[in-house]
């Protein structure tokens, strides 16, 4: 008896677990976004898909960091070919950028709204939508109860939603499954060569469901990412394989 509710306990966390947008983990890898350690803090070691993140941005320095964090790990999520869509509020992002990282402008719809609560319902809908990847909407507040309607809706669907808050001082309870800050780092310039070298990051799980929040410092080289110890050692992640 005692067998028999310990399983009916295992099942149902499972259940949940996969409600929340946290996919069991798959033999040989497949599904990864290349985020090495990253995704190991997360149940399971998978990326939460079909869930809802929380990006802070407090400064248009953390917006563009965070940008082109979010681009990288879209890349794999749309890597068959999917659409996003952008909901603009403030007219900050420069869509040609985007194809640094893997993802052509063309691959996106941008949607500019005014008003907070039309980015909310504009969010709200598209998230119903399931021929869309991902949904990004740039809020500077959001309630419980709002992002309950968003969780409810992509369990629904099973897209992704990325909410870019401006304001986390205005930060609050909330169902999104994890939330994330990201912050610029120094690039490391290869000797003898000038310019600007692959862009880095300091990649924090600051709140994340059921799992373990973390620090990682992270580089982009355009093709896919690299998770950097301390004293700038490189790990070399594996390469994802073409769509």
């Amino acid at each position: 008896m005692q067998a028999t509710k310990q399983d009916t306990i295992n099942k149902l966390r499972k259940d949940i677990l996969l409600l929340e947008g946290f996919k069991p983990a798959l033999a040989d890898g497949a599904g990864s976004l290349g985020l090495g350690c990253i995704e190991a803090a997360f149940p399971n070691g998978v990326f939460p898909v079909g869930a809802i993140h929380e990006m802070l941005c407090p400064t248009p320095e953390h917006l563009a960091a965070c940008t082109g964090f979010m681009a990288g790990t879209l890349s794999a999520l749309a890597s068959k070919g999917g659409v996003c869509l952008w909901i603009n509020r403030y007219q900050r992002l420069f869509p040609p950028s985007l194809s640094f990282f893997n993802m052509p402008p063309h691959h996106f719809i941008f949607v500019d709204v005014k008003q907070e609560k039309d980015a909310l319902w504009v969010m709200e809908e598209a998230l119903k939508c399931e021929g869309l990847t991902a949904v990004i909407a740039e809020l500077q507040t959001i309630t419980f109860a709002q992002s309950r309607r968003l969780q409810l809706a992509v369990e629904r669907s099973k897209v992704t939603g990325f909410i870019l808050h401006n304001d986390p001082q205005k930060a609050r309870a909330s169902t999104c499954v994890a939330r994330w800050q990201v912050t610029q780092l120094e690039s490391e310039i290869e000797e003898g060569l000038p310019g600007v070298w692959f862009p880095r990051w300091q990649v924090e799980l600051l709140k994340v469901r059921n799992g373990k929040p973390g620090s990682w410092a992270v580089s982009w080289d355009g093709s896919g990412f690299t998770i950097l110890e301390e004293g700038a050692k490189i790990i070399q992640l594996p390469q994802r394989k073409a769509g």
